[in-house]
């Protein structure tokens, strides 16, 4: 979708021009890499588990990188029935059609979607006579692209949603939260070798903090670095898409925030909201899933204290617990020599020790369906039933 000039300032005043110049300028994907990041995500503690300890994707990388405000409310709503839980809104078709100037044909809808060449036809090209409501019924469908294909892609990859309708019906309302794909030849190559390269980085290929260098802070929003802003990054609380609860598990990943890196706190199980995939158009998200909605709202209780050191890093208790505990190495034995240390490193043993700092509770959500199907055909920790698959194989 190109970016017409006339439509930047809606951008701006929603709070994603940024984002929009990274898709228009500077996003590259690189699918392999993903992939091999991929194979490293664990679920269960929202973590990537790396050779040498845990890392993951916090809210300050979200603010640096993609420039976008990370406090305020949740992003949630309903997905379908807005008339019946929202003011002055209409249901779903009727409302598009009200916001679009159209409806596109029945061949381009499927349930509450909308088909990606519907939107490129219809608004690729902004005629240079275009009054200003065209032009907001154009910054309407650049935004709509922009969420369904940049932030929040879904399995479909090539629907955009009607839930972002109340969205873009108040433009200026968004700022609270205000093309290149590479060729699939020699993609399983590629992912080997990250693979490899991962397997093989240590602790000290790691540069924990690297948005303090002068480089970054000339060209970053002085604004992000404002504590009004910045101790959101330190809050272990839940966050919210719709039906979509994720858990920001920052208290695992401490030398990211120039901390040293403490044994971790026994895991949340939250996987009955992992279940959960978006169905239920008609329900309002926030009394649906009132518990979590009240955690973000209490999330300055969440804000743990991080006692910065010159160092940061995993301390000798975690190292030797993660060595003992982690699946560190992906590529098979024959691949390169097992770097696995045995010892802990002296600079671990020289950074000292680090206690977990006091966290808010929050419950187990397991999903009771999966309990259930463990309990009756087993895991592979119990042995019930698994034997035969073991001798098959």
């Amino acid at each position: 979708m190109p970016l017409h000039d006339r439509i930047i300032p809606y951008l701006k005043r929603a709070g994603l021009y940024h984002l929009a110049r990274l898709n228009a300028h500077w996003f590259w994907l690189d699918e392999p890499l993903v992939s091999a990041f991929i194979e490293r995500w664990w679920p269960e503690t929202h973590t990537f588990h790396m050779p040498f300890k845990e890392c993951t994707i916090t809210l300050q990388d979200v603010a640096y990188q993609l420039r976008l405000p990370v406090d305020g409310h949740a992003v949630s709503g309903c997905m379908t029935d807005f008339h019946m839980h929202i003011e002055g809104a209409r249901p779903a078709w009727e409302w598009f059609e009200e916001l679009f100037g159209e409806l596109p044909p029945p061949d381009k809808r499927k349930l509450y979607t909308v088909h990606f060449t519907w939107f490129h036809e219809q608004f690729r090209v902004l005629p240079a006579d275009a009054s200003e409501e065209t032009v907001r019924i154009y910054a309407r469908a650049y935004i709509m692209m922009l969420l369904s294909t940049q932030l929040f892609m879904d399995k479909s990859a090539n629907r955009v949603h009607l839930r972002w309708l109340p969205f873009v019906a108040r433009l200026d309302d968004m700022g609270r939260w205000a093309t290149y794909l590479p060729s699939s030849d020699g993609k399983e190559r590629q992912i080997i070798q990250y693979r490899l390269a991962l397997d093989q980085l240590t602790h000290r290929d790691i540069v924990w903090e690297p948005y303090g260098s002068v480089d970054v802070l000339a060209v970053i929003h002085p604004e992000i670095l404002t504590e009004e802003h910045s101790w959101l990054w330190r809050a272990v609380t839940n966050l919210i898409y719709f039906a979509v609860i994720e858990w920001h598990q920052v208290d695992r990943v401490f030398p990211q925030l120039g901390g040293v890196q403490h044994l971790p706190e026994p895991m949340l199980n939250i996987e009955y909201l992992h279940s959960k995939d978006g169905r239920g158009g008609d329900r309002w998200f926030p009394t649906y899933y009132r518990t979590w909605h009240q955690h973000w709202d209490d999330r300055v209780r969440s804000v743990l204290s991080v006692q910065r050191v010159p160092d940061p890093g995993p301390s000798p208790e975690y190292l030797d617990w993660w060595h003992r505990v982690a699946h560190r190495i992906l590529s098979p034995g024959i691949a390169f020599a097992d770097p696995r240390p045995t010892q802990v490193p002296d600079d671990a043993i020289l950074r000292g020790s680090s206690q977990a700092p006091t966290r808010v509770p929050a419950s187990d959500m397991p999903d009771n369906r999966r309990l259930e199907r463990r309990r009756r055909i087993g895991t592979r920790a119990t042995d019930r039933d698994w034997r035969w698959l073991d001798d098959m194989m």
